[in-house]
Parts: structure tokens; sequence; C-alpha cells
């Protein structure tokens, strides 16, 4: 395994995003378990969500700015927009919760959130195991992981949705409940796409 070109600003930058996602991951577990003060909640997930914009812009900026690269540019760009957006969809699913004034939450959004926070996990330690290839099998198994995880979620997701339709179900709670699932899956969708990107870096660098 040979080591890759030492430049400690971008592998900052990646851990730095990948801390945010983590920290909205946990926020909107929070927010979802415990259906409280959902508004402030969700305004501090949009806080977090702000914070990994900046840190992307400065990435994308020092990227333009920077001759040499410790990783291919493309694999830079792609890491990083692709933390961006799942932190982009559990903000998104803050934003939701707020908006659809929605009046307790259920077993089957607590469900998806635990897989979304578990996909997560998997996605830091596996961007922490970056620098400087760092257990290059190790981040593999993350990303297999993360892969059954979202098979988890798609399943998770589809039995949410079937329940939403049973007899009796009120046609506006369908609504804002369908969404509300759709979000969270595609975040755990966008995990996956991480996991695509660190594959992908792990192999050109071995």
């Amino acid at each position: 395994m040979r080591f890759l070109p030492r430049d400690e600003k971008f592998y900052d930058f990646f851990e730095a995003s990948a801390r945010k996602v983590m920290e909205g991951a946990t926020q909107l577990e929070d927010l979802i378990r415990d259906f409280k003060e959902v508004q402030v909640k969700a305004k501090k997930i949009k806080d977090t969500e702000h914070e990994g914009d900046v840190i992307t812009h400065d990435t994308i900026e020092m990227l333009n700015l920077t001759f040499v690269t410790p990783l291919d540019r493309e694999d830079i760009h792609n890491l990083i927009t692709s933390l961006d957006d799942v932190l982009d969809y559990i903000e998104a699913c803050a934003e939701r919760l707020s908006l659809f004034r929605i009046g307790k939450t259920n077993e089957e959004a607590i469900l998806l959130v635990g897989v979304l926070v578990k996909c997560v996990k998997e996605l830091g330690e596996s961007v922490f195991k970056l620098r400087r290839l760092k257990g290059a099998d190790s981040i593999m198994r993350n990303c297999v992981e993360i892969g059954r995880l979202e098979n988890e979620g798609d399943y998770v997701c589809r039995a949410a949705v079937a329940k939403l339709f049973e007899p009796g179900s009120d046609p506006l709670e369908v609504i804002k409940w369908k969404e509300i699932y759709e979000t969270l899956e595609n975040a755990i969708d966008r995990c996956e796409d991480v996991a695509n990107v660190m594959e992908g870096i792990v192999l050109k660098n071995a």
C-alpha cells in the first residue's frame, strides 16, 4: 500500500464535513425521538447545514487554487459535494417536520432515522481513515456496511409508506409522512453515494 501525497488541508476539510454530517444526523434523531421544540431543533439543524455549506465552499475554493492535489481533483470534488448532499437532505427532513406542523412522531420515522445514523457513523469512520489511506480494507468494509444499511433503509421506507395507505388513514397525513419518509430515504441513499466515491478513491490509490 503506497501512501498518498501529504496535503493535510483537504483531509481537514473532509473530516470537518463528516463531523457536520454526523452532528446533523444526531440532531435529527433527537428531533424525531424527542418530538419537542421542533422548530427550535430544526433551526439548529439548519445552522449545522449552513456550516457544512461553508466547508464545501472552502474546499472547492482551495481546489481551484491548488495546482497539485493529494487525490484526483474529481474525487476531491465528488467526495466533498456528496458529503454535503447528505447534510442537505438531513436539513430538508427537519424543515418538513417543522413546516408540516406534524403533531407527533411515529415508530417508522424513528426506525428510518436510526438507519440513517448508523449509515452516517460508518461514513464518518471511513472518512477519518482516508488520511494516508490508513486501513484501506477497513474503509471498504465500512462502504459495504453502508450498502447493506441502504438496502435496509429501502425496506423500512417501503413498509412505512405501505402502512400509510391502510384503510382509514387521513389523506393529508399520508401526503406529509410520505414526503418525510422519502426525504429520510434520500439522505440514506446519499450516504451510499459517499461510499461509492470512497471505494473509487481506495481502488485508485491501492
